[in-house]
């Protein structure tokens, strides 16, 4: 528990997975930690030994730096001509110490960082998401998220409902297990071998797949629809690479499931994040932007 001028590691901790589930972003999330450290350090000694949870006051000023930090890049990525995906974060952002004891609650701990909802949150406002977050994977009640939002407990309450209907309106992903990573295996191979009609097979027929290259590389400026324009779209992106003698692809674990990832070498120069439902991929997060890149190791 932080008590001096510099916040402890367990609360480090707690702030990135945090700042990270309503972000989306690491590299945001990294700097949320930064300017909630410097408002703390400011803190004399008499006003920090009034506090009497420094955690909680902690988790109150980085969710309205993050809320306000969302807010601005909405409307930057609203702007923005390409697709903005969140990118993976390493193992001690991806925990949290409590989460919501209501079954009916939206998430458990591993959906709760999975890409593919934090693409799904991208269809939510921002307050929406951080009354979401705060609740069902932190536990925090609605009269502490409504002082956050500038809102009443109960306008919090509907925020969070709100956000939950939505979210559970869209098809439900299969849960990370032995099946699961069967179908992940088989896409893998399939973009190896250059088999597309075993990639076509791979795909649900409404499948999507969105590409971000941030400023760095060009990708499809619109969601690719459908599993046979997928597929050779794909194959076509995979094939001039692969014709580079040190790519590979490999099966990683991103988020907390499994996922594929691309190699030149050491450097990873890709990320195919899939939403599974029912055996079949419904949704690819392609991410190619090098920024986003950096926590994917080889095996």
């Amino acid at each position: 528990m932080s008590g001096g001028s510099v916040i402890s590691p367990e609360d480090r901790r707690r702030l990135g997975a945090v700042a990270y589930r309503i972000l989306g972003s690491f590299h945001d999330a990294e700097d949320v930690i930064q300017e909630t450290q410097i408002r703390w350090s400011q803190l004399d000694a008499e006003q920090r030994s009034v506090i009497r949870e420094p955690l909680a006051w902690l988790t109150r000023v980085a969710s309205r730096i993050a809320l306000d930090l969302l807010g601005s890049a909405a409307s930057r990525r609203e702007a923005s001509s390409g697709i903005w995906l969140p990118e993976p974060a390493p193992d001690e952002y991806l925990g949290v110490s409590h989460l919501a004891s209501d079954p009916s609650d939206l998430v458990a701990l591993d959906e709760s960082i999975s890409l593919a909802l934090l693409v799904a949150m991208e269809t939510l406002t921002p307050a929406e998401r951080v009354a979401l977050i705060l609740h069902d994977s932190f536990g925090l009640p609605f009269e502490e998220i409504g002082r956050i939002l500038g809102r009443t407990s109960a306008a919090a309450r509907q925020l969070a409902s709100s956000a939950r209907t939505r979210l559970r309106s869209r098809p439900a992903d299969d849960p990370q297990s032995a099946a699961r990573d069967q179908v992940v295996l088989a896409f893998q191979q399939a973009c190896a071998s250059g088999d597309v009609t075993a990639l076509v097979a791979a795909l649900a027929p409404d499948a999507v797949s969105r590409a971000d290259g941030g400023t760095h590389v060009v990708t499809a400026t619109r969601p690719i629809v459908g599993a046979d324009n997928i597929a050779r779209y794909l194959l076509g992106l995979l094939s001039r690479e692969q014709s580079r003698t040190d790519v590979v692809s490999e099966i990683v674990q991103a988020n907390g499931c499994s996922a594929v990832a691309v190699f030149s070498g050491q450097m990873p120069i890709a990320l195919l994040d899939l939403a599974v439902s029912h055996g079949r991929i419904r949704e690819i997060a392609f991410i190619v932007d090098p920024e986003k890149l950096s926590v994917l190791r080889r095996r």
